[in-house]
């Protein structure tokens, strides 16, 4: 357990262990909760938590559908321009 102060300006300095540990850096966000037990300090999501259904085709996709046939033409073509070139 370590000890910290809070400043004239309200500010609390995390002991650098657990700054580390956590993977906090300089601009990290916190919610900060008052609970029962005292000051509950989380760091704060950028977005809200989601899942797949919610976000499924929400991104637009401007190029042609990738076929198993036309993956299978473009694996062949480059494995025979390396092979051309000598790298197999």
């Amino acid at each position: 357990m370590e000890i910290t102060r809070l400043s004239t300006k309200g500010q609390i300095v995390l002991p650098r262990s657990i700054r580390v540990s956590r993977a906090w850096t300089p601009g990290t966000e916190f919610t900060v909760e008052e609970t029962d037990d005292g000051v509950l300090l989380r760091p704060s999501r950028p977005f809200s938590q989601t899942n797949l259904d919610q976000v499924a085709g929400c991104l637009s996709v401007k190029r042609k559908k990738k076929v198993p046939e036309r993956m299978h033409t473009a694996i062949n073509r480059e494995v025979a321009r390396r092979h051309d070139r000598g790298r197999y």
